[in-house]
């Protein structure tokens, strides 16, 4: 029988396996995701660090709410996307709308999601895949109040300020199951087409660049 963690950890291998990249980090929803990417990528800049970034302005409501929280500046633009797109100029993409083997955009964060509305559906979750591997090391960490094991009282320090953004293992569980169900290949359910215009909405106005 597998231990909680190896559950989680492999769904993470067959999801990351399937899109083409090197590792994936499951969470509990893909605006967790972005947020946590967001917030990795300013951690990684350091001074250097955009203070905003582009969001296409039909789009979902949490991607702006998520980079302003992380805190950073929204240039709302006129791009049309399908699928997935990314969040300029850093190296985050939302990746929510595609379901498609070999999907990951190499040198990304690409952000997944899992929600009930998905083609691998976990009731809620998402993912975040990279071949960043000091990036893992980080979000791994930030995911899980600042623990990378399992074990509580296994804790020897604690160096990153993290949050309670992790997959549970009954999560990873279904969505392993689903997995095995779905086809290599669906179309994108979510593009530029089907999303509200959020350029208008009072609550991102002070946080424009």
């Amino acid at each position: 029988m597998r231990s909680n963690q190896e559950v989680i950890e492999k769904f993470e291998e067959l999801v990351s396996g399937f899109a083409g990249a090197k590792y994936g980090v499951a969470v509990d929803c893909c605006s967790h995701a972005i947020y946590l990417s967001l917030r990795w990528y300013k951690e990684a800049m350091d001074t250097y660090a955009p203070d905003y970034v582009e969001v296409p302005k039909m789009t979902y409501v949490s991607v702006p709410a998520m980079a302003i929280h992380a805190g950073y500046k929204i240039k709302f633009t006129d791009k049309e996307w399908s699928g997935n797109y990314k969040l300029d100029p850093t190296m985050v993409v939302d990746g929510a709308g595609r379901w498609k083997k070999g999907m990951y955009w190499p040198g990304s964060l690409y952000c997944v999601s899992f929600h009930y509305k998905k083609k691998l559906s976990t009731g809620k979750g998402g993912m975040i895949l990279t071949d960043d591997f000091e990036a893992v090391k980080w979000l791994r960490k930030a995911r899980f109040a600042g623990r990378d094991v399992e074990g509580y009282f296994d804790i020897k320090d604690i160096d990153v300020l993290g949050w309670h953004m992790q997959m549970t293992p009954e999560t990873a569980a279904r969505g392993i199951e689903e997995f095995y169900s779905l086809d290599d290949e669906y179309p994108d359910f979510g593009s530029s087409e089907n999303r509200l215009d959020l350029s208008e909405f009072s609550a991102f106005k002070p946080h424009l660049k």
